[in-house]
């Protein structure tokens, strides 16, 4: 059990079973947001907390969990207004559900400025923590599978015939797969809030990259 659970008792078990019906997407077409990213969140939000006994368990809990209640398309033109969406519903549904009311600002901050779209900065320690936990699901092996998944949806190719590595193009992600590491996942780690985040988000992009080498060793350089 990660030690934030374990400080916490009978309140966070409480309100996970609970937060956990919550979450569950209206339609769960999106593999890349589903209960399985939530859990990973959690998991890593909680190994965050580790570092910091100040961060409060319930708020970060509450925001993991319904982080993504609102999920938009990465297309659609409300995308960067998602987390606030999702922020304003999440505190409608803690509310009514009985939630303790001097968290639910907190929870709603974490919510919003957890999205990389959105461009919002977290006040909040626990706001920290919930961004470098969404962001850490972006990068590493379970990063990469939901890349690719992201990009089938998208239409998008695996890769640039000729120039995989963007020598002598833009990077242009929407178009290549492959590009999205360099274009935004190699950009994660120096927004990270936490040192403990830093570290794991500097890990994961380095197996990152010795994929994208093989890769491109497997694809060819168009010569």
């Amino acid at each position: 059990m990660p030690r934030a659970e374990a400080g916490m008792g009978g309140e966070l078990d409480e309100w996970r079973a609970r937060l956990a019906a919550m979450a569950m997407p209206d339609d769960g077409a999106d593999g890349a947001h589903d209960a399985t990213h939530v859990a990973r969140v959690w998991r890593a939000a909680a190994s965050l907390l580790a570092e910091h006994p100040e961060a409060d368990p319930l708020i970060v809990l509450a925001a993991c969990h319904l982080h993504d209640i609102v999920n938009l398309p990465k297309q659609h033109p409300d995308r960067a207004r998602a987390s606030r969406m999702a922020a304003e519903r999440a505190r409608r549904l803690l509310a009514d559900a009985g939630f303790p009311a001097d968290k639910l600002d907190g929870v709603a901050h974490a919510i919003e400025a957890h999205s990389f779209s959105a461009g919002i900065a977290p006040r909040t320690i626990e706001a920290c923590i919930v961004q470098d936990a969404d962001r850490l699901d972006a990068l590493g092996a379970v990063g990469l599978a939901r890349l690719y998944y992201t990009a089938g949806r998208m239409g998008s190719a695996l890769a640039h015939p000729a120039d995989p590595l963007a020598r002598d193009r833009p990077l242009d992600d929407r178009a290549y797969a492959l590009d999205h590491i360099e274009a935004k996942l190699a950009t994660l780690p120096a927004t990270m809030r936490t040192a403990a985040g830093a570290r794991l988000a500097e890990k994961r992009l380095d197996w990152l990259r010795a994929f994208r080498d093989t890769f491109v060793d497997e694809w060819g350089r168009g010569d």
